[in-house]
């Protein structure tokens, strides 16, 4: 099950990076962690800023409600997303 946590305005959730992948995906869980590959590079930030914005698209929030507020230059980050509860994560990605 895929771990979120509620507090004030948001949710925070776990995330696994695969960069340079063929296509930006969700790959199902690992550990309580969303797995998702993305097309992008691990270089310059470029891989936490597709993991924003395709976590953002899923969701269906504006990007600059998702931010990485841990794990930047690592394939296991935590990523916080303003205006959402976590039933709404759940449901809208299905884990």
């Amino acid at each position: 099950m895929l771990q979120v946590k509620s507090d004030g305005g948001g949710v925070t959730i776990k995330v696994r990076v695969q960069p340079r992948a063929a296509r930006n995906q969700v790959a199902g869980l690992l550990n309580g962690a969303l797995k998702v590959r993305l097309t992008a590079p691990p270089v310059e930030g470029a891989a936490n800023k597709a993991c924003c914005a395709f976590i953002a698209e899923l969701l269906g929030v504006p990007k600059s409600r998702v931010a990485v507020v841990q794990g930047r230059t690592g394939r296991n980050k935590t990523l916080r997303i303003e205006g959402v509860t976590a039933e709404e994560v759940r449901k809208k990605l299905q884990y």
